[in-house]
């Protein structure tokens, strides 16, 4: 997940396998970790069509919480330069975007790539960057454990 630091932390704050980690933009990042997709997930509630690791009924929580400010979910898995990526952007306890998909060989849409539009969603612009993932330093790790261990 992807919000501003204050917004994650109220959806996080009472959670002790959440890690906040600063982002570019005045954004942070929310790592999907095993330990918080167990603490998050919702027994019962079916999983969200199109994203591999969204746990079941967290949607609802992102949605609560972005009344508080928009809140993005993002997924990307690459390896050797191919892959898929997923985004949704909630806003006012609403989606304002998504869910978007890109599947492992499709082209990138002139409009940008899921993610690069739900960051720019959350205000942030390409800059000098290639894209709002390069902008915001998304690329500096290229798993969850890597931004875990920073």
């Amino acid at each position: 997940m992807t919000a501003t630091r204050p917004v994650l932390r109220q959806l996080v704050d009472d959670l002790e396998h959440a890690v906040v980690m600063p982002l570019g933009h005045h954004l942070s990042l929310l790592p999907m970790t095993t330990a918080l997709r167990a603490a998050v997930a919702r027994v019962g509630a079916p999983p969200e069509a199109g994203f591999a690791d969204l746990p079941a009924g967290f949607d609802r929580a992102l949605a609560a919480c972005s009344v508080h400010g928009p809140v993005a979910y993002l997924e990307a898995e690459y390896f050797g330069g191919v892959g898929a990526q997923s985004a949704q952007v909630w806003d006012g306890g609403n989606v304002v975007l998504g869910p978007l998909y890109l599947a492992e060989g499709e082209p990138f849409p002139a409009e940008g790539t899921p993610i690069s539009r739900a960051l720019r969603r959350l205000g942030v612009t390409s800059g000098g960057h290639r894209d709002e993932f390069d902008a915001v330093g998304l690329h500096r790790h290229r798993d969850t454990l890597g931004w875990l261990l920073g």
